[in-house]
């Protein structure tokens, strides 16, 4: 009984699995997508995440620093929605450093300011991707952060994982500040 209730559970994660990956990819089972696919799909699933919280967070608010030392809330925006241009300026065969990754906060005053200039370094890195398809997005250029070549499809998993890790960053800030993130509230 018990190993076909293991067989049942394993069976069951199974299909959930590949259901989930059908459902991310859009593709049938078995067809292989992509890495320009995937690295959209990854590119979007963050500004999502992002932009929500930009969106979300409170005006009044926006300046806030657990601690003096860091960056603030909209620093944290200005700083991810600067760092995507990496990504962006070499897909679009641009100069790619010296961006400057920390814009100056009053050049963004509002939260509209701000949610505008992120809003928009996402959907510029999304054109990017799909107008180089998967043929640019393997193309190699020198990676910005050392001196060493990468693809475009790797350099946007960089960016990706950039902004993830300061998105962990802004999830602090909401618990900081009494608040629930976006993504951890119940859906409707």
């Amino acid at each position: 009984m018990r190993r076909f209730q293991t067989l049942l559970t394993l069976t069951i994660l199974f299909v959930l699995t590949t259901a989930a990956a059908q459902a991310q990819t859009g593709k049938a089972p078995g067809k292989k997508p992509k890495a320009s696919e995937e690295s959209l799909l990854a590119w979007n699933s963050m500004a999502r995440k992002i932009i929500e919280m930009a969106e979300d967070f409170p005006e009044d608010k926006y300046d806030y620093k657990p601690t003096p030392e860091v960056r603030s809330f909209r620093q944290l925006l200005l700083h991810i929605a600067a760092v995507n241009y990496f990504f962006t300026n070499a897909a679009e065969g641009r100069e790619v450093a010296p961006a400057e990754d920390d814009p100056a906060p009053e050049k963004y005053r509002t939260k509209a300011d701000a949610v505008r200039f992120v809003t928009q370094s996402f959907a510029d890195g999304a054109t990017a991707i799909q107008h180089k398809g998967a043929r640019g997005m393997g193309q190699y250029i020198k990676h910005p952060f050392g001196n060493r070549q990468t693809s475009l499809n790797n350099l946007c998993r960089d960016i990706v994982e950039h902004s993830g890790e300061h998105y962990g960053n802004l999830v602090v800030y909401y618990r900081l500040n009494k608040m629930v993130p976006p993504a951890s509230r119940p859906r409707r």
